[in-house]
């Protein structure tokens, strides 16, 4: 881990998929790898950022994935603070940019943002100096989780490309659906997106994906179903009828599972509403890779952190 023999990030920040080419995609996944059996060791400690601070600024509740960029940065040696934005000045009305300011002013070296406005991790980038990692950011991207994903799919089936990969779900309000749909395609996977119309974007198409509404046709020889949380904080209004409506239709079952390849893996990035998006003995069973995605989410964090320490000032 500490002596990769992939090539060097060339990035500063992760903002985003977007904009990053299949090498650096898959330079990253490398990197990973070598984490996951670093993570499974038992001296799990790195010196890769020792002396250095890193900063969890969320502005949302995530339990999973703050707790495993903190994770991430202590296994490589970092100095780790968790930012509660529930007790701190931003809720006395204190701006993102008066924030960035004063974090900058501490002199950490990587700063780790969730934010529910898209763009605003963008915005913190450019008012400080040290590296800056999105971990969400509204409706836009989640990069970390898509490479995390990418990574657990790889590893079960021993590559991406020319995989079929539907994503069904609440794609309207999902970061993840977007960060997922850039970088499986740009590792050559075809995609597919499935869900009520109410919950698929306007012009989704144009990312080259396939659109489906029915959920049994669009699952037809899929290699890989990945479900998504319905995301009722998200919505102004009514975009399904009741939850029950919505699991008889777009909630996977075993029936619906069937209609896949019967080598199909299943994913969901968390947290799970059993009974909504998906059935217990799916998530549970043995074409889950659940449970495993939260394992690469940690070698994910560590491979990104990693990486962004090529570019840290006296690295």
């Amino acid at each position: 881990m500490s002596a990769p023999v992939t090539p060097s990030f060339p990035h500063r920040h992760l903002l985003g998929i977007e904009g990053l080419t299949r090498p650096e995609i898959e330079g990253l996944l490398d990197r990973a790898d070598a984490a996951v059996d670093v993570s499974r060791q038992v001296e799990k400690k790195r010196n890769v950022l020792r002396g250095r601070t890193q900063i969890n600024l969320f502005f949302e509740p995530s339990t999973r994935t703050q707790s495993s960029f903190e994770l991430a940065g202590k296994r490589l040696g970092a100095d780790v603070m968790n930012m509660s934005v529930a007790s701190s000045s931003v809720k006395k009305g204190e701006t993102l940019i008066d924030t960035a300011a004063t974090l900058n002013a501490m002199r950490p070296d990587i700063i780790v943002v969730r934010h529910h406005s898209a763009g605003a991790v963008h915005l913190l980038a450019r008012k400080v100096d040290c590296a800056v990692v999105n971990a969400g950011d509204g409706a836009h991207e989640h990069p970390t989780q898509a490479l995390l994903d990418a990574l657990t799919i790889r590893r079960n089936k021993g590559g991406i490309e020319g995989l079929q990969v539907a994503i069904c779900g609440d794609v309207l309000h999902s970061r993840v659906a977007r960060s997922n749909i850039i970088l499986l395609q740009a590792l050559g996977a075809r995609v597919r997106v499935i869900g009520p119309s109410t919950l698929l974007p306007t012009g989704i198409e144009r990312f080259g994906v396939e659109v489906f509404t029915d959920m049994r046709a669009g699952l037809s020889g899929c290699d890989i179903v990945m479900m998504l949380r319905l995301q009722r904080e998200r919505m102004n209004g009514s975009f399904v009828p009741s939850v029950k409506e919505y699991f008889r239709y777009f909630g996977l079952d075993r029936d619906k599972l069937r209609l896949a390849r019967p080598d199909a893996l299943v994913m969901h990035p968390g947290p799970m509403n059993r009974g909504v998006e998906i059935a217990s003995d799916v998530a549970d069973g043995a074409q889950s890779l659940i449970r495993e995605q939260v394992e690469m989410g940690v070698a994910v964090r560590m491979a990104v952190l990693e990486a962004l320490a090529t570019h840290l000032p006296n690295a």
